[in-house]
Parts: structure tokens; sequence; C-alpha cells
């Protein structure tokens, strides 16, 4: 019998993979965090993997934003200047989009990513900032997540119905169409369009583009799917509207995307196993699976830990489920590494902050987007008795970094007072905070603090990679039982989990009892492990690697997607 895999990456299998934001390097900023870097993490594994596979994205080409606090610590945002034409080659080819009474050129610039084995893989990105477009419309595809809610639908419109018309327009015609996110699920309807002449019937057009369709979803709490007014949608839309499916889509009165994109989907999935769980509950009339997320390991893993693994593992550039291998590295070898990365990143830090560090000290690292539910301000909640554990010790140094959303203002609050902790800095207790915060800081500070701390509110980390990158690079994590780290977390092994996977009680009362459980296992679990027995604490870095390492990376994750989503739902069907 054949082996559906085998076929499927040995022959011509289009997959289409549109995502709003896809993070391929610092210098192309049309990323704003997690999803756009796992977008360009999924597509760079694809093109190792030596998938046939292309890209479709916005071109922001104002970026997402740089980070600038000013003298009271409060974020601003300013435009990030790029030069497109450094990355991207402009293509010969524009497409029209109609939205409500008025018509929108489309263009596309291309960027090629080469794979660890030479295989291109291209990546579209569309822009509508052309000289027959209205000012209005040439900012379409200016700013990230920028704008008001009509900016987002109709950014949408471009992404999902403009990214079909271009492929057309560069006589692409995939086998599948993944939406990362619900972003992009507009191309169902224009999928839908296609068809109508070949199949009057409905049914049969829903079912045929149902077929090609695969949706990811990353957001655990309904306020954050995307959702429009009803009539916006009818008038943007106009004949493209779903009147058959439209008691499905529209919610609550409003005109959902994550309800769309579901709707049009064969295959659904969730981002960790516990986020199926949260997602099944949201969408009880969807059947969603999970397959949970991974880092692209070539791109997150420092040079320096690279030489190891090269020296001590078969081909884990190519096959990174050969980091189990990593039981082999010694550890004296291991933590000379981990210390010359711990070295580099404080001297980032001393070149940016003018504040020195020790090397000798215990280090903790956070760094993810700024936003209440993420509670980066947990390890504070008891500020004296956090002093009494770092005095007690031999120390201890936080580095945080962070963005906020623009619009986001209790995120930008949380910064101005982390910022204003950094003040109460002791020679035991040190705080740092990094601005302006981009991969290529997160690559320093995954790959140089001793200790990864994740501390979202339950059960609203979807799945959470930055403790992938750091596991990567040999840095255990402490962390909350949500999202990935329900999956990655073996206490003591491969780190340590803060209190229960579920718990009752209002947020006060869970953010005390998170709070004393944190400094209960940094008091009496890490700090002690680091300090007086720093072979053991090496293992549980090692372990991080063999374990962790090995099983969450993109690799994995794209060979999973090939089972489940495209051949499941195209080559055994067929």
């Amino acid at each position: 019998m054949d082996d559906p895999l085998h076929t499927f990456v040995s022959t011509k299998h289009l997959i289409a993979y549109f995502s709003m934001e896809i993070a391929l390097t610092p210098k192309i900023p049309n990323y704003s965090g997690g999803l756009g870097v796992l977008a360009g993490d999924t597509l760079k594994s694809f093109a190792d993997l030596n998938l046939d596979v292309v890209g479709i994205t916005l071109l922001s080409e104002k970026g997402y934003f740089n980070q600038k606090l000013d003298e009271s610590n409060y974020q601003h945002e300013n435009e990030v200047q790029w030069n497109k034409e450094e990355f991207l080659k402009k293509l010969d080819v524009t497409v029209q989009v109609q939205i409500g009474s008025r018509n929108v050129d489309v263009s596309a610039w291309e960027y090629t990513l080469i794979g660890h084995r030479g295989k291109p893989l291209k990546i579209y990105f569309l822009d509508t900032n052309l000289s027959q477009n209205s000012d209005k419309d040439k900012l379409l595809t200016s700013y990230l997540y920028g704008g008001d809610m009509d900016y987002r639908l109709e950014q949408e419109i471009i992404l999902g119905i403009g990214g079909i018309r271009i492929l057309r327009a560069l006589n692409i015609a995939p086998k599948k169409y993944h939406m990362n996110e619900g972003h992009a699920a507009f191309l169902t309807l224009e999928l839908l369009r296609e068809t109508t002449p070949l199949l009057p019937v409905f049914e049969e057009r829903f079912n045929l583009v149902k077929d090609l369709c695969t949706f990811t979803t990353h957001t655990p709490v309904p306020a954050g799917h995307d959702a429009f007014e009803e009539q916006k949608v009818r008038l943007a839309l106009g004949d493209l509207f779903p009147n058959e499916s439209r008691d499905k889509i529209c919610l609550t009165g409003k005109f959902s995307m994550t309800a769309l994109a579901l709707e049009f989907s064969s295959y659904k999935n969730a981002v960790a196993r516990k986020h199926k769980q949260v997602s099944q509950k949201m969408f009880p009339d969807q059947t969603i699976d999970h397959i949970t997320n991974g880092v692209h390991s070539m791109t997150w893993t420092h040079p320096l830990i690279a030489e190891l693994f090269d020296k001590y593992t078969l081909n884990w550039r190519s096959n990174p489920l050969e980091l189990r291998m990593a039981y082999k590295i010694p550890i004296t070898e291991l933590r000379s590494k981990h210390d010359e990365c711990k070295k580099e990143l404080f001297q980032y830090v001393e070149e940016k902050t003018k504040i020195k560090l020790d090397p000798e000290v215990f280090t903790i690292g956070f760094a993810r987007r700024s936003t209440t539910y993420k509670r980066p301000e947990l390890v504070f909640r008891d500020f004296e008795r956090l002093k009494h554990i770092a005095n007690s010790k031999k120390g201890i140094q936080i580095i945080f970094a962070g963005k906020a959303h623009p619009r986001d203002t209790e995120g930008k609050k949380i910064i101005q007072r982390i910022v204003g902790l950094t003040n109460y800095s002791t020679d035991k207790l040190k705080i740092i905070f990094l601005e302006n915060y981009d991969m290529d800081i997160a690559k320093k500070i995954i790959s140089g603090v001793d200790l990864w701390l994740n501390t979202p509110k339950r059960p609203l980390e979807a799945s959470g990679t930055s403790g992938m990158k750091a596991a990567h690079n040999g840095v255990p994590s402490l962390s909350i039982l949500d999202g990935w780290w329900v999956e990655g977390c073996i206490e003591n092994i491969t780190g340590w989990a803060i209190g229960e996977e579920f718990v009752d009680g209002d947020d006060n009362y869970i953010d005390h009892q998170d709070a004393q459980k944190l400094y209960d296992k940094l008091e009496q679990k890490i700090l002690p492990l680091y300090y007086e027995d720093n072979d053991e604490y090496t293992i549980v870095m090692r372990n991080s690697i063999a374990i962790n390492a090995a099983y969450f990376n993109t690799h994995r994750m794209a060979y999973q997607y090939i089972l489940r989503a495209y051949v499941r739902n195209h080559t055994l069907n067929n």
C-alpha cells in the first residue's frame, strides 16, 4: 500500500498558507508577535522539508511600530522605516478587488525563502499603495493591525479575496488553502464565487470549497476573534456575502471571521491540547482537532548552542527529533556555552541600559506582548517576599521586554509600572526592561537567561512558543500549566509548574495563590538547585533540549499538518 506521506511530499501538492503577518527576519518588520513568528517558522519548515507551499500576507510597509518610552516610561509608537526593495521583488501583476462601491487595485511583492536543502518557497506580500488607488486605499496595506474596525475589515478583504486573485494572476491553483487565524477567511467566499459557473447548486459549491480549506485558530477568548457589523460586511462584500450560510456566520449580531473559516473548512485545529478543549466549548457545533505549535529549530537556537548540537547529535537541522540525543552533551560543555550566551546578553543589556549585570547571578527572562492576561507583574505581587528571596540566596536578576498593542492602554500602564520598578533594583534584586522588543532581542534573551517565566491567566494561553524557543537553548521554564506547558512540563525534569492546571476562585484570589506558588518554587526548588547543585540544574537544562526541543518544533508540526490537514483531506480522499 502506498505511503500517503511519501506520496504527498514526492508529488506536486501545492498549499497556499494565508496569514495576516509573517515574521521571516527582523529586517522585514511586518509582524507583531507570536502569530507572525509562528507563521514564519511554519513556512521555514515547509521549505526545509521540500514541500510545495506558497505564503500570502500583507505588505505592512510601515510595519507594526517602533516602541519608544517617554520620560514617564509610557509607550509611544513610531512608524517603522524599512526598504522593501532590499528584500522583496516587485511583480508585474495587478488585480482588482471591489470594496463596497469602489474598486481597489492590488499588486504583489515576492520574497524567496530558501530551505535548508535549497528549496525555494515563494511568499507574496499584497500591496495597495498604487498610483491609481485613492489616498485612503493606498494605506490599506501600510499598517499592521492599524486603524479602526473599518480599516481592519477592508484589510481582511484585501488579504482573502485579493490573495486568491493574485494567485490566479500568477497561474497558481493550490490544492489546499490554509488560513492561519480568521483574518484570511474571506478567501472562502472568493473560492465560492469561482465555482459558481461550474456548480450552480450552492450545496455542491459549499462542499467543494470546504474540501479545499484548512483553518487554524489561535485565540481562546471570544473577544479575540474578529467580528464586524453585519450590515458593513454586506455593503463591503456586495454579491459575495454568503446569504445561504448567514445564520452560522453572523453570531450575536456580528459577522464572525472565525465562524466563516470554521464553516467553510474541512479540517479545523487548535494549537495545543488544552486549547482544543477551550475552542470546542466556544464552538460546540464544530469538530476541532489540535496540533500543538512548535518553533523553527535553526532560527531560534543560538549559534553557540548549535555547535553542541552539531557535535553530539545527527542531522538535527533536517530532523530536530534528533535533538533527543542532547543527552550525550556533557553538562560542563553545555554550561560553558550557556555562560557565553549569558555574557553576550549582558553585554547587550549594558549597551542599551548602562546597567551591568552579574553573570554569576541567577537570571529570569520574561518577554512577550504586554497585556493584562499575561500577568507580567505577577512576579512582583509580593515585592517584599521577592526581595527577601533574592537577599537570602545569592541574588536574582529579571529581564523584561515586550510591546503593548497601540490601543491597549492597560498594557502600556503595565510596562510603565515595570520600568518604574527598575528604580527599586538593589544589589541582590535587579530589574531590567529592554525597549523595542523584536526577533533579534528575543534571540538574545531566550539563550542568555537561566529560567524562562510565563504567567498567563488560565486558560487564556492558546499555546505560547517563547518557552519552546528557550528550551532549544537549554533554558527551562517556570510556567502556569496552560497552553503548551501542560504538555511540555515534567516537574523537576524539563522545568517547573506554577500551581495546578485547574483552579477555582476570583481573579484576586488566583493571582495571590499563583504568586505564592511562584515564590515557593523559586525559593525551595529552583534557586537552591542553581546555586547549590549547578550540575543538577544543568541536567534540567539538557532535559529541556532532549525532551522539549526535540518535540516542540515546526518540523514535527509540519508533518502533523500534512498527515491530518492536507493528506487526509485531499490525497486519501481522491
